[in-house]
C-alpha cells in the first residue's frame, strides 16, 4: 500500500514538472528581434530617441546598432566601432537633451 502511494506521488510530481518545463521552454522559443542587415545611411539626430547594441551572439548573427525613432521605428545601423557617425549619434543620445533657454529674459551687461 505504501509503495503504491509513493509511486502515485512520484508519477504526479513527474507530470507536474514536465508540464512546467514545457511552459517555460515555450516562452523562450519566441523569435528574436534582430537586425539582419545594416544601412550606412545617416539617421538625423532629431528623430532618434534611444538605441540598443546588438552584439552578434546568440540569436542575432551580425553586430549592429538599433536606433529607435520618435515614431517607434527601429533602424539598423553598423556597429559603432566600425562607423564614426554611429558613435557620434550614440554620444548625442547619451548626453541627453540640451537645457532650454528661458524665453523673454533679457540680460543687460555694462
Amino acid at each position: 500500500m505504501f509503495s503504491n502511494a509513493l509511486t502515485l506521488w512520484t508519477g504526479a510530481l513527474l507530470i507536474l514538472s514536465v508540464s512546467l518545463w514545457s511552459c517555460t521552454t515555450a516562452l523562450n522559443d519566441g523569435a528574436a528581434d534582430c537586425c539582419l542587415t545594416t544601412s550606412d545611411r545617416r539617421i538625423p539626430q532629431r528623430v532618434v530617441t534611444s538605441f540598443t547594441i546588438q552584439t552578434g551572439d546568440e540569436a542575432c548573427r551580425i553586430p549592429a546598432t538599433i536606433f529607435v525613432t520618435k515614431k517607434g521605428l527601429k533602424l539598423c545601423a553598423p556597429f559603432p566601432s566600425k562607423n564614426n557617425w554611429v558613435s557620434k549619434l550614440i554620444d548625442y543620445i547619451l548626453a541627453g537633451p540640451l537645457p532650454k533657454k528661458p524665453r523673454g529674459t533679457c540680460f543687460i551687461t555694462f
